[in-house]
């Protein structure tokens, strides 16, 4: 007679964590994962739907979905910028340069050949990668200089990219126009033109909302390419020569790689935001982009990812409306306010003055009080309700 057997039971796995426990991650994976919490695909669901809804509401005018497109493309500028400068930590002032080599690059490969200048009259869904290509190309030259020095030589080296572009975009006609400049090109793509009111199912649609849905769907692109590489292990390298150089080195991130890489991807996302800033300017001449008006324009842009968030996607977003959307605020509100009025007015104050008052306080104030910009001001409201009512 045969001794019983016993079966051996394996305990079972649950296939899914538990209900009150959203945030238990049982691997690394998980915890990086882009949405990993059904709140942020809640949110981030929501956000994108109101996004795309925006144009067709009764009070979107056409001047207000204008300032929102020149929203979405300074939040892929601010990206770059802080691909760079947040997740890399090598701070540039030149951001204005590259930003203003995909502009003259779009207005050239996209153009009509004219008087002085060239034109090859390609379509927008090869002049606009292109831009953002040559861009990089660019950058990838400057940045084994750029490379050698940090800190504030490394602020001053691409200051003077901002200078030296002026002078390249006035005497390069045959690119640029020379001082009278070029137009934009015609956003094309298969023949359907990106910039001009058409008549869809039936329905009339603007200029201004075609135009704004197409920067939205870049948009989103960009973010998730950008947000892929912060997670890669390029994005973890960016962030341990960020951190300390020196011991990034030792533990084998090879430091000139590392930061070539970083200013080539950061001058791709300035090109891509150039060419697309040529349609809503309509009009490209050197002094936007260099000079006194690119170090404005950098400075902008170095506003945009400290007000909305060094080192964070959603910060250069938030950074950008913020950033855009003020003047037209502040505009709308010198109406109201006696001693603020426009350029000649004989107010007090001017539109302009307040403006780089209001920005020039901000970036003291984030940097003083709160470094992570409105996306840490963000955070700190979400984990106090997270907490509530415990204080810890």
């Amino acid at each position: 007679m045969s001794a019983p057997t016993t079966q051996q039971v394996e305990p079972r796995t649950p296939r899914r964590t538990l209900r009150g426990r959203p945030e238990l991650y049982t691997d690394y994976a998980k915890d990086q994962a882009l949405l990993n919490t059904p709140a942020k695909r809640f949110w981030t669901g929501l956000l994108l739907l109101a996004a795309l809804v925006l144009p067709w509401m009764p009070f979107a005018t056409r001047a207000w979905i204008g300032n929102l497109t020149v929203v979405l493309i300074y939040a892929i500028g601010g990206i770059g910028l802080n691909l760079v400068t947040g997740f890399a930590g090598q701070v540039s002032l030149g951001h204005a340069f590259f930003v203003g080599v995909g502009a003259f690059s779009a207005a050239f490969l996209g153009g009509s050949p004219g008087r002085a200048a060239g034109g090859l009259e390609l379509e927008m869904w090869v002049w606009l990668p292109l831009s953002g290509l040559i861009a990089m190309v660019i950058g990838l030259a400057v940045a084994p200089l750029a490379a050698r020095v940090r800190g504030l030589y490394l602020a001053i080296l691409t200051l003077g990219l901002v200078f030296l572009g002026e002078h390249i975009f006035r005497e390069w006609e045959f690119i640029t126009g020379g001082f009278i400049g070029r137009s934009a090109p015609d956003p094309i793509v298969g023949g359907f033109n990106l910039y001009q009111r058409q008549e869809i199912f039936g329905v009339d649609v603007t200029r201004e909302a075609i135009y704004y849905t197409f920067c939205l769907v870049i948009l989103v692109v960009m973010a998730l390419l950008a947000r892929n590489l912060a997670r890669s292990g390029s994005g973890r390298a960016f962030a341990a020569v960020r951190d300390r150089d020196i011991a990034a080195e030792v533990m084998g991130v090879p430091l000139l790689r590392t930061k070539v890489v970083a200013f080539g991807v950061s001058s791709f996302y300035a090109g891509v935001c150039g060419a697309l800033l040529t349609i809503p300017f309509g009009q490209i001449t050197p002094e936007n982009f260099g000079g006194l008006a690119g170090l404005l324009l950098s400075v902008e842009f170095l506003a945009v990812i400290l007000i909305g968030g060094v080192a964070t996607i959603s910060g250069s977003i938030i950074g950008a409306a913020f950033v855009v959307l003020l003047p037209r605020v502040v505009e709308i509100a010198s109406q109201y306010i006696p001693f603020v009025g426009g350029q000649g007015s004989g107010a007090f104050l001017t539109v302009f003055q307040v403006n780089g008052i209001l920005f020039g306080a901000l970036i003291v104030a984030f940097l003083v009080l709160e470094p992570r910009g409105l996306f840490g001001l963000w955070l700190r409201v979400r984990n106090y309700w997270k907490a509530w009512p415990f204080s810890y």
